[in-house]
């Protein structure tokens, strides 16, 4: 028998894989379905970039492989798709810069990461196999994004319903329209007092535009003027995620402005007391829900009205510390608040304009960060407390923002970081309002925690949660404020000036207003064009200018509604679209009635809470955005019926990063591995000699320590590439790659395949007949991977799997029926091998479907056990006796040892000490 040929084997498996469809899953309704219990493993989807996958990518696809194939083995229906977040703006700017079209350098990249991925011998259903940038498939994405349009936000029923039923309670005056435009959803009692409601009006009584505008500021996707991190020369609006802590643009470093631009935003913030509710019920690692929370960020607390001395105008504050608003000593408003130029006079505008001008620059994280110098302008103005009546200055800084609670606070030096440092930096008074609790010594400034209230008047005494509540009462008693709650979370900023993203399927009529298009005029494409490069400028105050812009013959079509021209959007929408959704294209990718039939999600997805993808692996990068994205667009299609689950995805792990090791001269200069070499045990510049220091970080190719997959799996092979990965450490733990350790797990695999197989220079262990040894070291065997898989600790099944075939090799002799099952127990792990040796062993099909090797339990305990024996503590030998050996039984045996009674020889046992199944103490005189 030739030797264990990875090359040949692998090649020979994918293609029969391949060639049969070995892993298409058949959906409900198909011919070929048959009724097992489902379970829908799920990848982050890739984004194929031009530099493919290194091998720290392939981590949790090797993880997930491993479940599929172990829950295809024990029954279930494995759902386990593949595909690619292909929009979004590196492959543009990529294209850019070539003088390419982005879907050719797009449709590139995927050729190559699938080349890749399949290399791998992953078991996934490539029938489902979707990119983001299909035709058909943003075509559902413009559908949903639809449904967010056509919807508003029930604050009865915190839920979403359509436009047309809000519409509907309007005509029938079940709902008012306030003096500002707001609507009144509870009106109940109103009408009681008066015939008419004062200070609203009704629907009838709105002229047709003012109904348009209504509409669409309660609608879940609306357009908003907002401040954007403005990129002149990228010509787009970036994410504060895609902005540098230096202000500048991620992708190509350029410099980013804080500008108030119209744009297209999602309502997710009414949706923030279900997201902060419903986490609660999925299985997640508890610091990304507790991420989530913080992201979301509720607080409970007042907001207060301060007058304006002088004038008739008031400042809205929210403070999450009522109980210490006799120790604010100053106000500050964020640069952005609308009330800034009627605050400031005319002594301090020169001042002001210049500080705002700079402010206005900054990112939010930057503004945000502690510890940073405290900056602020005074704006002339008093504000009166209304706890005391003190006049209260009022000053414009950068560290408060508009984003949150009003966009101005009460500021309490005393007993808050940012405050206390404010006032110490400009010299305003610092009073304390709260005694730390203990015996009256603590140092109050900058205490933060509860305590007794003192130097507050009625609060005096009272402890923090108790002065709290009252200080509420207080001014709700006096119509200064009320109780509230505030949320960190903002509406969700969807507008890209780009073109390689999915067109927004929108138009803009001046009839008609704002209109989306109808269903059966989707997808609306993107048009093609030969110049999608943005307009690009070094001036911040440049206006967007869309690529789309340049489609002048695309750009008008008629209004869907009342049939003359209007004109399209002309911004895109971001990355994130496609991937809120894509687990459930899967489901149903060629469906071109619907984004997925409702009996395959049912199936698949199972109903209520605990339903979702049932087990969704990747980075902890996406902690927040992706995931919480894409909870938000699923609760949206769970209230307009469209999916029976609450929530997407019911368990979640994330794999740790796979670092590298850098090498660095004493330059501090990353030096490519192309230029290292081992010598002596170190590790040297190839050219200078020089010793390199090495040390442990994030694979990149700036650092020159990125190994490529290829190069691996063509020299050890793919299954020696998925075991070593899994072998590494446990797999939510980061560990750095070494391909120095990669050819030990080759050399089990060798083995293995001489056990079963044998080659030119020794025969398999093979016989006939079962050896007895050998079984009951399987059954554990079976017991110990089976358990290690379902709590995804691949690299304890792998030990195991390496403790059993050292076994084999020590007993000389493993039974057919046994190294069946043996191969069968590996498969998940070394798939091409595996299938392989089950050839060999004799069998014609595949064996992804055999069942995984059962285990009897009487097998996995001993029938003997050894016991340690200690002569008054010290080690003195060791008996072995029957596992359910009463105590006497293991005395005597104890005693019968010539080594333990030579130390009791002319002693008297006084005491004896037995801890079953472990040891034995006496203690003699």
């Amino acid at each position: 028998m030739a030797g264990y040929d990875f090359t040949k084997i692998e090649a020979k498996w994918q293609a029969h894989w391949q060639d049969n469809q070995t892993f298409r899953q058949p959906n409900p309704g198909d011919a070929d379905f048959v009724e097992r219990d489902p379970y829908y493993v799920l990848d982050m989807f890739p984004y194929p970039s031009g530099a493919g996958l290194h091998v720290g990518h392939p981590e949790g696809y090797t993880a997930t492989d491993i479940i599929s194939r172990y829950k295809r083995m024990t029954g279930f229906n494995v759902m386990h798709p593949m595909g690619y977040d292909a929009f979004g703006l590196p492959a543009e700017q990529y294209a850019v810069t070539h003088g390419v079209h982005p879907r050719e350098t797009t449709e590139k990249n995927i050729a190559n990461i699938e080349r890749q991925i399949k290399m791998f011998g992953f078991s996934y259903d490539w029938s489902r196999r979707i990119s983001t940038t299909d035709v058909e498939y943003y075509r559902w994405t413009q559908w949903i994004f639809l449904q967010l349009f056509n919807s508003y936000f029930d604050p009865a029923e915190l839920k979403a319903k359509p436009i047309s039923h809000l519409v509907h309670e309007l005509e029938n005056e079940n709902y008012l329209i306030g003096m500002g435009g707001e609507i009144v959803f509870d009106t109940y009692g109103l009408e009681a007092i008066a015939e008419e409601v004062p200070l609203t009006r009704k629907w009838y009584e709105l002229s047709g535009e003012e109904q348009h505008e209504i509409l669409d500021t309660h609608r879940l996707a609306y357009r908003a003027e907002v401040p954007v991190n403005w990129c002149p020369q990228l010509g787009t609006v970036l994410a504060n995620e895609e902005v540098t802590n230096e202000g500048r643009s991620e992708r190509g470093n350029f410099p980013v402005y804080r500008r108030a631009l119209k744009q297209w935003m999602l309502r997710i913030t009414a949706y923030a007391e279900r997201l902060l509710d419903d986490i609660e019920d999925v299985d997640w690692p508890e610091p990304i829900k507790l991420m989530q929370r913080n992201w979301i960020g509720k607080s409970t607390g007042a907001e207060v009205e301060f007058a304006i001395d002088g004038t008739d105008e008031s400042l809205l504050v929210y403070t999450t510390r009522p109980d210490t608003l006799f120790g604010a000593t100053y106000m500050v408003v964020a640069p952005e608040h609308p009330l800034v130029d009627t605050l400031t006079t005319a002594e301090q505008k020169s001042a002001m304009d210049t500080y705002i001008a700079a402010a206005v620059n900054k990112s939010d994280l930057e503004r945000q960060t502690e510890g940073k110098d405290k900056t602020g302008v005074f704006t002339g103005c008093y504000a009166i407390n209304p706890v005391n009546n003190e006049k209260t200055p009022i000053w414009v800084a950068d560290y408060v923002m508009m984003g949150y609670g009003t966009g101005a606070i009460m500021a309490v030096p005393g007993h808050d970081t940012r405050d206390f440092e404010f006032a110490t930096a400009f010299d305003l008074p610092i009073l304390q309002v709260v005694q730390p609790d203990g015996d009256g010594d603590g140092d109050w400034q900058g205490f933060v925690g509860n305590g007794t209230s003192v130097n507050s008047g009625f609060l005096d005494g009272m402890t923090t949660p108790d002065a709290k509540a009252k200080m509420i009462d207080w001014l709700e008693d006096q119509s200064l404020g009320h109780g509230a709650t505030n949320y960190k979370l903002r509406d969700w900023l969807f507008s890209r000036q780009r073109y390689w993203g999915e067109p927004f399927p929108i138009v803009h009529c001046d009839e008609c207003g704002t209109v989306g298009l109808n269903d059966d005029q989707l997808p609306l494409e993107l048009p093609p064009m030969d110049d999608f490069s943005p307009a690009s400028s070094d001036d911040p105050d440049s206006p967007p200018r869309p690529p789309l812009g340049k489609m002048t013959d695309w750009i008008t079509t008629p209004c869907p509604l009342c049939g003359k021209d209007s004109r399209r959007e002309l911004n895109t929408m971001p990355q994130w679209a496609g991937s809120c959704w894509y687990f459930l294209r899967y489901l149903d990718p060629k469906n071109t009635e619907s984004f997925c039939d409702a009996k395959i999600a049912d199936y698949w997805l199972g109903e209520g809470k605990s339903g979702g993808v049932d087990l969704y692996v990747g980075g902890a990068e996406h902690a927040v955005l992706h995931l919480l994205y894409s909870r938000f667009w699923h609760k949206v299609l769970f209230d307009l019926g469209h999916v029976n689950t609450v929530e997407p995805f019911y368990k979640l792990y994330n794999q740790g990063m796979i670092t590298s090791f850098t090498y660095r001269d004493s330059r501090g200069i990353a030096i490519p591995y192309t230029h290292c070499e081992s010598r002596d045990g170190k590790m040297v510049h190839t050219e200078t000699g020089e010793v390199l220091v090495e040390s442990v970080e994030k694979m990149s190719k700036g650092l020159g320590n990125v190994v490529n997959p290829d190069e691996i799996i063509g020299e050890f092979g793919a299954d020696t590439f998925r075991l070593y990965e899994m072998f590494m450490g446990p797999l939510n733990a980061s560990k750095p790659w070494n391909t120095r350790d990669v050819p030990g797990v080759f050399r089990f695999l060798q083995r293995a395949w001489r056990m079963v197989a044998g080659d030119e220079n020794s025969p398999a262990l093979l016989t006939e007949a079962d050896q007895d040894d050998v079984e009951k070291l399987l059954h554990r065997l079976a017991a110990k991977v089976g358990d290690d898989i379902e709590q995804m600790k691949f690299n304890t099944a792998i030990a195991a799997m390496m403790e059993f075939v050292n076994a084999v090799f020590k007993n000389g002799a493993i039974g057919q029926s046994q190294a069946e099952r043996f191969v069968l127990i590996l498969a998940p792990f070394a798939p091409h091998l595996a299938e392989e040796l089950w050839s060999i062993l004799g069998h014609g099909e595949s064996m992804a479907y055999e069942p995984f090797p059962s285990f009897d339990e009487a097998m996995l305990t001993d029938d003997t056990v050894e016991l340690a024996v200690q002569v008054c503590g010290k080690m003195r030998g060791k008996v072995s006796v029957a596992a359910d050996a009463d105590e006497a039984t293991i005395l005597a045996a104890v005693q019968a040892d010539a080594k333990v009674a030579a130390h009791l020889e002319g002693k008297a046992i006084v005491k004896t000490i037995v801890v079953p199944g472990r040891l034995v103490n006496l203690i003699a005189k």
